[in-house]
Parts: C-alpha cells; structure tokens; sequence
C-alpha cells in the first residue's frame, strides 16, 4: 500500500519498483485531506504495465455514482484487468466536515455499486432509489472489462451488503484470523441471498520489519494506537505483520487459511520499499 503520508510525487516510482519486486497489488488511500484515490490510482497504473491497483477506499457519500463510474470506466478501459474499485461509507466524521454524511449508509452504498457497476459494463440505467437517482444514463465509453467493485466495510449488515451485491470485502488493518472467520460468516449470509460469482476476501495488515521490539513499537505506536480505538479494541489485540522477518510467511499464512484471498500489506516508518523487500523475500516473492 502506498502511504497516505507520502507526497504524491513519490507514488509513480513506487509503484515501478513495487512491479520490479514482483508484487502483485499496489493499493492507494482515499482520506479526506490526503489525496484523491483515482487520481492516485491513474499515477500507479500509467507507471506500470502489470501491478493490479487497487482503489482503498472511495467514500459513496462524496462520490456521485455517474461521476464515480465515468473515472473508473476511463482507468478499466485504459488498463483493462490491472484495477480494483474499492467503496464504502466513509469514516463519520470526515463526512460530517463536508456535509456528506447520510443516515441511510447502507441505501447509499448499495444503490452506488448497483449504478457504478451497470454504468462501466455500458448499459442504460435507471435508477430512482433511496439514496441515488440516475434516470436513464449511458456512457458513451464504458469499460472493454468491468473491474471487481468491493467494499470496505466493518459492522455485521455492511458486511452482508457487500457478500450480496460486492465482488469482495476489503478487512481493516488489525483484522486476524478470527475477525476473518466472523466476517465471512456475515459476508457468507450476504451472498447466499446474491447473483455475484465469486467474492474476494482483502485483508489490510500493518507492516514493520524489525528484529527490535521497542524500535518497532516506536515506529508504529501512532498509527497502530489510532487504527485499535477506531476499531474500539486495545492495541496489543490488533493482528499485525509488525516485527523479524521471520515471522512474516507464518502469520500470511494464518490469514490465508482463515479464508483471506489477497493480503495487502502497508509499511509503516522509514524506508518502506525497503521493508517491502524484506517482506516479499521472506515469502519468496522477490523476482530474480
């Protein structure tokens, strides 16, 4: 993942040098104050000839779905099978500062993946919803490939939204094997009530590589501290790839074998290519 506190200047070479690696994802953040997530993810795909890039996440209540599903149906269009488009509801009080915020969350997100999704694969929708109105609307240039849209999402009712109408689930920084397994339970539900064929599992996971516990713990405190009382949940309860590297394949693998699809790793501290590399090799990923 590419830090949201890093200048944007920078992403482009990160993203090469991510693909050079042999990562398989490169995944932008959309935080209101930080940066825009599709202009972010254009940066990375144009750097890039193979990377998958995934959008983490664009909040529905600040993107109109007409507007949303004309930026991605450019990105897939242009870069067919290399994006993700990853919505949800936005964080409440960052919605409250722009005057976004709704009480029908779950209305809205649901109405703007049925929308986005008919818009990019080229058909007329109409749509009068609760939340989304588009009245017989058509691109003129949908995409060739329609991507995956996917959600970022926490409570037990977004999370069977999204099993029922999402092609995959993006889990929070902290989220382990157990967290995992209690998602798929809601997300399963979701989808026995859905038409979707297949649903991707994405799990966030802090990253610090470090053979030093009181460095490491340093390093991350803020983040790690700010993402627990977010998550309403005490620190040392977060599952993270935070320490040796010889740690790493083993705790991937707990996620994979608790039901997660793609684990999408995110440095925190200095040098994160660098703690890239060190990840990708103690998982044998580094391309030679």
């Amino acid at each position: 993942m590419f830090e949201r506190d890093r200048a944007p200047e920078e992403l482009p070479a990160c993203a090469a040098a991510l693909e050079e690696l042999g990562a398989d994802d490169l995944w932008v953040v959309e935080d209101l104050g930080w940066a825009g997530s599709i202009s972010a993810a254009a940066l990375a795909l144009a750097a890039t000839r193979r990377l998958r890039v995934g959008i983490g996440i664009a909040p529905v209540a600040l993107r109109n779905p007409a507007l949303l599903a004309m930026e991605v149906a450019n990105l897939a269009r242009v870069h067919p099978g290399r994006l993700v488009a990853g919505v949800g509801h936005g964080v409440p009080e960052w919605m409250r500062k722009v005057g976004a915020e709704t009480p029908r969350k779950l209305a809205l997100l649901e109405e703007t993946i049925v929308a986005v999704r008919g818009l990019v694969a080229g058909e007329t929708v109409t749509l009068h919803g609760r939340e989304v109105t588009v009245d017989g609307l058509k691109l003129v240039h949908p995409a060739n490939e329609v991507p995956p849209i996917v959600t970022g999402v926490v409570k037990p009712r977004s999370l069977e939204l999204s099993g029922r109408v999402a092609d995959g689930t993006i889990l929070a920084e902290g989220a382990g094997p157990a967290e995992i397994i209690a998602a798929r339970t809601h997300i399963d539900v979701g989808r026995e009530a859905g038409d979707r064929p297949g649903h991707e599992l994405i799990v966030f996971a802090y990253l610090h590589v470090s053979d030093d516990p009181e460095q490491a713990a340093e390093a991350t405190r803020e983040m790690v501290t700010g993402q627990a009382a977010w998550l309403g949940v005490p620190p040392e309860e977060l599952f993270t790839l935070i320490g040796p590297a010889a740690d790493i394949p083993g705790r991937v693998a707990a996620l994979h074998e608790a039901g997660a699809t793609t684990v999408i790793l995110r440095p925190l501290g200095a040098d994160p290519e660098g703690q890239a590399r060190t990840a990708l090799e103690a998982l044998g990923r580094v391309r030679q």
